[in-house]
């Protein structure tokens, strides 16, 4: 059976149906206890299960990142909610050069479970320091696993598996789509970490894409079927590793690619995709993989700039029209 519930409500579940299995996860961050997280998604988690797990922080990043990574080098499994990726700046020395490395700098001896999670991207007028798109920044990073997803089921299933897994992952979520609702299973269940979902299948064009830039993409695969114009449409979910098998696969099919992806353009996920693409399915592409990414610029405030700066539908069907070779 499955009912419909919002993402927020989705991960709440998987935290928490983790935490009951196994006393060793908690969750720790800003507000994330006595005022139920600053998106609810820890909502009534510190009721359950207490303030031994489910831990205020001050806003001190890169000390409560540092004190989960000690946390998981010593058995335990902590769940650090940034309130967004873009604080977790502060934190990169404890995610990059500790979390990341202390399988490889300990050799072998010590592994470090920990989740790092919550929203990545833009969020409407929130200007330029608080609208970054954080998947590659991470993916670029060995050691660390990268899943980005919006669609409730699977957000749900991932972060279940992120807390299983011996290594650290990063989960990034959208602050616009906490309240987005879709069908969730009841029964226990993990969606695997490093493989995409076909959102529909098609058989002219492979549509690429991950958080919520899938809308938009969503969207324009359904214009696109009005003039005739079959999409294939992939969520990646899982950015590192990257499920370039599925990629492949699709392009077999529809020999063109187009990838939508929220980051800049300069050393973005859309750049690695259209690499490994030239390089595993060269053979069956009839156009160049082309990509919609955000401005080269940092975000801007006006609203009228902030629809120009972001990949949009409109822009995806022209992309799509480019790789076709259809004037129009």
């Amino acid at each position: 059976m499955a009912r419909k519930i919002a993402l927020r409500d989705a991960i709440r579940e998987g935290m928490s149906e983790e935490m009951r299995a196994d006393e060793n996860v908690f969750l720790m961050g800003e507000e994330v206890a006595e005022y139920n997280g600053a998106y609810k998604v820890s909502k009534g988690m510190l009721d359950e299960f207490g303030a031994r797990r489910v831990v205020d922080t001050p806003i001190a990043e890169l000390g409560f990142a540092g004190i989960g990574v000690g946390a998981a080098m010593n058995g335990l499994r902590p769940i650090v909610e940034f309130m967004t990726w873009n604080f977790a700046v502060l934190a990169f020395d404890q995610l990059v050069n500790n979390a990341a490395k202390t399988l490889s700098q300990s050799a072998g001896e010590f592994k470090c479970p920990i989740v790092f999670r919550g929203p990545s991207g833009s969020a409407g007028q929130l200007a330029q320091q608080h609208s970054q798109t954080f998947e590659s920044w991470m993916a670029n990073t060995p050691g660390l696993k990268v899943v980005s997803c919006v669609d409730p089921a699977d957000a749900k299933g991932l972060i279940k598996s992120a807390i299983r897994d011996d290594d650290p992952v990063c989960m990034m979520e959208s602050e616009l789509l906490y309240g987005h609702e879709g069908e969730v299973p009841e029964e226990e269940y993990l969606v695997p970490i490093g493989k995409a979902a076909v959102r529909k299948e098609g058989t002219d064009v492979t549509l690429v894409t991950f958080n919520k830039m899938i809308i938009p993409t969503m969207e324009a695969a359904e214009e696109l079927e009005k003039e005739g114009i079959s999409a294939e449409v992939i969520d990646l979910r899982t950015i590192r590793p990257l499920d370039h098998e599925s990629l492949v696969k699709s392009i077999k099919k529809t020999n063109r690619m187009v990838v939508i992806d929220e980051s800049w353009p300069f050393g973005s996920i859309s750049s690695e995709i259209a690499y490994r693409m030239q390089k595993y399915a060269f053979d069956y592409l009839d156009a160049p993989v082309t990509r919609i990414n955000a401005a080269d610029t940092s975000l801007p405030y006006a609203p009228t700039l902030v629809e120009e700066y972001l990949p949009n539908a409109e822009k995806i069907i022209k992309a799509v029209k480019e790789v076709s070779y259809i004037k129009k």
